[in-house]
């Protein structure tokens, strides 16, 4: 019984590590974890906060002109490993294997908890979490992020966007489109979207800070949020 998280970094580490939150959802995922034993979770964390630094100032530093996204995402993804391995190490015994840098390696999961890690230039952490969900035959993927629900539109810019309890992944596709860049902040990622559609994975996306709503996920009760299927 695994389920798999995509745990956006901007709710793990915004700036930097955010304790309380931090703290706030290892406690639930050991009370789902201590109901069943039979329980698994796969948590995929992203880069957040010092990602985005970082990647500002490689661009500052080699112009925009001149900006190479492959070192970009690189750059994010040792991000993604730095926060992975502190919730690894916080899940102590619960997380016996080493993070998952590699979705398409041989892997184990000897323990309760899989913790992994951006991969490779190209997409972002949602997609390792699809691959993920692809080779443990997850049906389902929770993706935390700062963003509550999908709109219509982007809220920010259109005041007259729509909150979505559900979409579909052709309508949504269309929204995101098809490309990656680094940085790039939506609901799910293009290419963990495309991905996704082909395996016909539901997503829920949901504001990951309310650990009630992600208790109420994980345990499949109402919930608010917005489903791509």
């Amino acid at each position: 019984m695994i389920k798999v998280l995509s745990v956006g970094g901007s709710i793990v580490v915004p700036q930097e590590p955010d304790l309380a939150f931090i703290s706030q959802f290892l406690s639930l995922v050991k009370e789902y974890l201590n109901k069943d034993i039979k329980r698994k979770l796969i948590l995929v964390i992203g880069g957040g906060g010092p990602a985005r630094l970082y990647q500002n100032a490689y661009k500052t530093i080699v112009n925009d002109d001149t900006k190479n996204n492959n070192e970009a995402d690189w750059i994010g993804i040792m991000a993604t490993r730095l926060n992975a391995q502190l919730i690894k190490a916080s899940l102590g015994d619960l997380c016996s294997d080493e993070v998952v840098i590699d979705p398409s390696a041989a892997l184990t999961f000897s323990g309760r908890v899989l913790v992994a890690a951006g991969w490779k230039p190209g997409f972002s952490t949602d997609n390792i979490a699809t691959l993920l969900a692809e080779r443990f035959e997850a049906k389902t993927l929770v993706n935390l992020s700062n963003i509550e629900k999908v709109y219509t539109d982007d809220p920010k810019l259109n005041p007259e966007a729509k909150p979505l309890d559900s979409i579909s992944w052709e309508t949504f596709r269309a929204m995101v489109g098809d490309e990656w860049t680094p940085g790039k902040n939506t609901p799910f990622d293009p290419i963990a979207s495309k991905k996704a559609e082909s395996l016909g994975l539901k997503v829920i996306c949901a504001g990951g800070r309310n650990i009630d709503n992600t208790k109420a996920i994980l345990e499949e009760k109402d919930f608010f949020g917005t489903t791509i299927s």
